[in-house]
């Protein structure tokens, strides 16, 4: 821990280690020939304490102290060789030797007073040091502390985050199963909506549907009644038919023995004419063309009132358009009894032409018939109506 927080600076004591070092081996090529001295280590050790960090130096201070041994071992026995090699130009240095002593001594004292400046700087740096092992280690102690008291606020932060997060998803888990019971509740009422709706409109369902079998039993009902109307109309037309076909066999028999009897009671007059004379003759033929005006003055009356006893009777059904018409055919029997009526032209609206049949039935029987002479009852018995909004005509 020490050696990663105390960094102590290493160039100043270099520079001074390796001064140093030129210094002894130069001072050493000097006075080797005066004396064979051993240089002194505690240079080089003060200069490897200075170069040494103070946290490790208790450490790697015997490993220090065993390379500068070797470092010197290893200069001496260079020197030695140089020392060997110029002990030729001994001689020559002899005279150099007083200089190279003054500069020697004033070599020593240098290194001396290097030395000294060494001790006291390492001194200073290891104080120093110390001071800066002191400071971290506080520091360290400090920080770790810090980090201790961080560490368990954050652990309590967490802590309470972890509550506050618990606490806030046991709130979201209760709103969540408060909004899917209401959405339940919601849902079961929607439902129960659904079903009454469906149960209404079930109801209606059956009721319409309850309505449509009554309405087509009602118009089954109405067209089984208007069928039977139409087959007993039917029968009794029929029935009608053979009785007017009856009658009108009564008629034409009673005709021709009219006619056999008007023949005789002619023949009867001519051969009273042909005795009376022929002014008789003219007399009773301006009385036979008397009767026939009076004749066809009574049918065209019988054709009025028929008309007025049908308009009478007659009930117009609503939005019938202006421009319909129908013609009804009447055939009545020797007394004015109706034997039928029925469309000869429609108009194209049931409901009108069913009226103008109505009408007539309702106006019949026509007795008036009887009324007219013998020989126009006959071609009365069979007449058309035009039935139009408003009035009817013959």
């Amino acid at each position: 821990m020490a050696r990663r927080h105390a960094r102590v600076g290493y160039g100043l004591p270099t520079l001074l280690a390796v001064g140093l070092h030129v210094l002894v081996l130069l001072v050493s090529i000097v006075s080797l020939p005066a004396r064979d001295t051993e240089p002194d280590s505690s240079i080089v050790q003060a200069t490897l304490v200075s170069t040494e960090t103070v946290t490790d130096q208790a450490q790697r201070a015997e490993a220090a102290r065993a390379r500068a041994r070797e470092r010197q071992a290893e200069e001496q026995r260079q020197a030695e060789e140089e020392a060997a090699r110029e002990a030729e130009a001994a001689a020559a240095e002899e005279q150099r030797e007083a200089e190279r002593e003054a500069q020697r001594q004033a070599e020593e004292q240098a290194r001396e007073e290097a030395r000294q400046a060494a001790e006291a700087e390492a001194a200073r740096r290891a104080e120093e040091a110390e001071q800066e092992t002191r400071r971290r280690e506080e520091q360290r102690q400090e920080e770790e502390a810090r980090r201790q008291r961080e560490a368990e606020e954050q652990r309590q932060r967490e802590e309470e985050a972890e509550r506050q997060r618990q606490a806030e998803e046991e709130a979201e888990r209760q709103r969540k199963a408060e909004e899917e019971a209401e959405r339940q509740r919601q849902a079961e009422e929607e439902a129960e909506r659904q079903r009454q709706a469906e149960e209404e409109a079930e109801r209606q369902r059956q009721a319409e549907e309850e309505a449509e079998r009554q309405r087509q039993a009602e118009e089954e009902a109405e067209r089984q009644r208007q069928a039977e109307e139409e087959a007993e109309r039917q029968r009794q037309a029929e029935e009608e038919a053979e009785r007017q076909r009856q009658a009108e066999e009564e008629a034409e028999r009673q005709r021709q023995a009219e006619e056999q009897r008007q023949r005789e009671e002619a023949a009867r007059r001519a051969a009273e004419a042909a005795d009376q004379g022929l002014d008789r003759a003219i007399e009773g033929e301006s009385e036979a063309v008397a009767n026939a005006q009076q004749g066809q003055e009574a049918a065209n009356d019988f054709i009025a009132l028929v008309r007025r006893a049908v308009e009478q009777a007659w009930v117009i059904p609503p939005n019938v358009p202006s421009n319909a018409t129908a013609v009804v055919t009447v055939r009545l029997g020797p007394s004015g009894e109706l034997f039928a009526a029925s469309i000869s032209n429609s108009s194209g609206d049931s409901a009108f032409d069913r009226s103008a049949i109505q009408a007539v039935e309702a106006a019949a029987p026509f007795a008036e018939l009887r009324q007219l002479p013998a020989a126009v009852q006959r071609d009365y018995r069979q007449f058309n109506l035009r039935f139009r909004p408003g009035d009817v005509s013959s």
